[in-house]
């Protein structure tokens, strides 16, 4: 009798296991499918129907998709926007890129495309997106999170105590201006593809347009090039733009990977591999970035290179931008995730020091402001920050051809930056 009653209670056991067993990998099959359904919904809100798409060589797909159809659009405030085609002014004063030396050993080279133009061009009244694709999605934290920076990757100068630094597990080499107001700011970036250690890290070099305190409200638009293996899924050098008006918190987006910046080109997409690239020792390319502040309209322009504008972030997006800009910066920022509790060897810029100079070190020039008068002028009482010298580092200087500059960057770990 006893046996038979112990009998029962083990099945009963292996029913009950057997049953939060099955439970389990529902529950799990459940959460896998619902992911997979938020995924699914988010890649529809991103990729538009496109009247063209183009494959790039470096397996992107890039999508020409009817101006009037871009993602910006969704944005509540913008469903009946009337697209600006064009800025109502462009700063005065833009530098006069031939004027620059024809010293060889001076002179960076220009044709500076993007690696999909080998296979096609989007048509007029089209502009080019990258198609998000699920590992893109699937290689965030969370579909909420994707194409987001995380908190605090701001370089805040004055904020170099010991105890302070690097806690955010960012480093920067930087130069910056601050104490005035500023309406716009252009720079000349070389290009470089520096080497990221972790999957997580990435290497990056631009611009940052700031307004308000460096507190939850911090408003801020980027632009530049970057190295961001998690993002892209490559170690491509792509050029990015990013905006934020609460400090990264809920707002903004890399590239168009939320409503808010507003396209107009058809040539130039964001998030879109830059090619060339410069290499030590050999030919130097860069590439020209200007954002400014339309007197008339309010909004933030953006224009790559000599030609191309690429459209603007609408000034409704900010609080503090929809006034001034209180500080620019210019320079190189990498995320450093100490693997093995050691500093990390992503390197930023050309993953050389400054002291090495043009053709192995990475460079900023004819940096320049844009002030209340829409000029464009050169910067004043230039300061600039790091958090190690030692990994990373950041050397101003300033001559006829190049206007101001810098040299910044460095290879991360070594004997000096463990």
């Amino acid at each position: 009798m006893g046996s038979s009653c112990g009998c029962g209670v083990t099945l009963l056991l292996v029913f009950c296991l057997w049953g939060v067993l099955i439970s389990l990998s529902s529950a799990a099959r459940l959460g896998a499918s619902r992911q997979k359904l938020e995924v699914a919904k988010h890649l529809n809100r991103l990729n538009k129907p496109p009247v063209e798409t183009i494959q790039s060589p470096d397996g992107d797909l890039i999508d020409c998709v009817h101006v009037s159809k871009q993602p910006a659009f969704d944005h509540p405030f913008l469903k009946d926007h009337k697209i600006q085609t064009r800025p109502s002014f462009h700063p005065e004063g833009l530098f006069d890129e031939n004027k620059l030396s024809e010293n060889p050993k001076e002179k960076a080279h220009t044709p500076i495309t993007q690696l999909w133009h080998a296979n096609g061009r989007c048509p007029e009244d089209t502009i080019p997106i990258r198609r998000t694709k699920e590992d893109d999605v699937l290689r965030a934290s969370s579909v909420k999170r994707y194409g987001r920076k995380k908190h605090r990757t701001i370089p805040k100068p004055r904020s170099a105590q010991p105890d302070l630094i690097n806690q955010s597990g960012h480093q920067h080499a930087i130069a910056y201006v601050e104490g005035d107001k500023y309406y716009g700011a252009k720079a000349t970036i070389n290009v470089w593809e520096p080497k990221i250690q972790q999957p997580n890290e990435f290497s990056l070099s631009q611009l940052w347009i700031l307004g308000g305190s460096f507190g939850q409200d911090l408003n801020s638009i980027e632009a530049g090039w970057q190295v961001s293996p998690d993002l892209y899924g490559d170690n491509n050098t792509r050029l990015f733009t990013y905006w934020t008006s609460d400090a990264y918190q809920a707002t903004g987006c890399y590239n168009l990977l939320c409503s808010g910046f507003i396209q107009i080109n058809s040539e130039i997409a964001m998030g879109a591999t830059i090619s060339p690239i410069s290499a030590y020792r050999n030919s130097q390319f860069d590439i020209s970035i200007l954002i400014w502040k339309d007197p008339k309209e309010g909004h933030w322009w953006m224009q790559f290179g000599n030609d191309y504008v690429l459209g603007y972030w609408p000034s409704f997006l900010f609080s503090y931008l929809a006034d001034s800009a209180s500080m620019i910066e210019w320079g190189g920022e990498v995320v450093n995730s100490e693997p093995d509790g050691q500093h990390t060897s992503t390197q930023m810029g050309s993953g050389h020091f400054p002291e090495e100079g043009f053709g192995k070190a990475s460079y900023f020039r004819n940096i320049q402001l844009v002030d209340s008068s829409n000029n464009l002028k050169a910067p004043k009482g230039i300061g600039t920050f790091t958090e190690q010298s030692n990994c990373y580092d950041v050397q101003t200087g300033s001559n006829g051809d190049w206007g101001h500059y810098f040299y910044y960057g460095g290879p991360g770990k070594n004997p000096n930056c463990q």
